[in-house]
């Protein structure tokens, strides 16, 4: 079984680095967006949010996992070969290196042609933050501090949940992660009803945003000139400012190589939000950090591949 999976897993990885996901193509993500709309409007009302919550946690994650594995086991009882392709395919699905470096590269070309109105649209499509005053470094910012995030929300992961689990992880691991975006949020709606989606978020995240971010460090262009010393010692640091529990040791990784300053103040509907900065600000952001972002994710996402490989490897030999 660990073999299939790592052969599922190196191929799905580079179906999404080649191919990403096919304009217009129905995907997975998308309806279990769906669902979890329905949900929310049927369940999040009156008392016991949080144990409505707790349902609504259950029954999106469990139904996805339930289809992932219903499709893989019906394609493995065929042949060994269409198991091994549908899982490969369900992976690829669940990654998003090519769509996350586009999104990246959108606000990139408007940025180096000079027309700001157009890098702020762009960055909006892909950040929560208000982004229609903003000057040429806080774009890279944006963008940058997405990269690097995503880096393991949306690539490593879910390849470390498919590794593990086959397609029903990756799918499990992309529910709980969708839960999170849509209900996580500690406001008045969703503060109760969204609580356990975002701690099992931050749950499933713990192992890989800590590789990931020890990854970015080691395998990723040092812009900085610190010594690899100063720089651990830095990231770990600077990563436990983040009011995250995994986003801030991929932006303080990142922010380490770059040698930049990540963090400070965003709004989000004109409302101030302070965060907690992260780096040494040895040059200015540039819009080419957004290119040495990317760059970096997709260093940081094949040596993370080659970890797992070598892992599996030691495991199928000695098992």
């Amino acid at each position: 079984m660990i073999l299939n999976h790592l052969i599922a897993c190196a191929a799905g990885f580079l179906i999404d680095r080649l191919i990403g996901d096919p304009p217009g193509w129905p995907h997975p993500v998308r309806w279990i967006g769906r669902m979890i709309g329905f949900l929310d409007s049927r369940l999040n009302q009156g008392g016991r949010r949080r144990a409505k919550g707790l349902l609504l946690l259950f029954l999106v994650a469990g139904m996805s996992v339930l289809a992932a594995l219903a499709v893989s086991s019906a394609f493995y009882q065929v042949h060994r070969a269409a198991g091994i392709t549908a899982e490969s395919l369900m992976i690829a699905a669940g990654l998003a290196q090519k769509s996350l470096g586009q999104a990246a590269m959108d606000v990139y070309g408007p940025l180096k042609a000079e027309d700001l109105p157009e890098a702020r649209k762009k960055l909006g499509w892909i950040v929560g933050r208000d982004t229609d005053r903003l000057d040429e470094p806080e774009i890279v910012r944006g963008v940058v501090e997405t990269v690097s995030e995503n880096t393991s929300d949306g690539v490593t992961a879910p390849l470390f949940w498919a590794f593990l689990l086959g397609a029903p992880g990756i799918w499990l691991y992309k529910a709980v992660n969708t839960l999170d975006s849509m209900v996580g949020y500690r406001n008045e709606k969703h503060g109760e009803f969204g609580f356990f989606s975002a701690k099992a978020d931050d749950v499933l995240n713990v192992v890989p945003a800590r590789l990931t971010g020890g990854l970015i460090l080691l395998f990723t262009r040092c812009r900085s000139g610190l010594p690899l010393g100063t720089r651990l010692a830095r990231w770990r640091r600077d990563a436990r400012r983040h009011p995250s529990p995994n986003s801030g040791w991929l932006e303080a990784a990142t922010a380490c190589q770059l040698g930049v300053e990540l963090g400070g103040l965003n709004y989000y509907k004109g409302v101030p939000s302070a965060r907690a900065r992260m780096g040494v600000p040895l040059r200015p952001l540039a819009a080419d950090d957004i290119l040495e972002s990317v760059k970096g994710m997709h260093a940081a996402s094949a040596a993370f591949l080659v970890l797992l490989m070598v892992i599996g490897g030691v495991i199928f030999v000695f098992a």
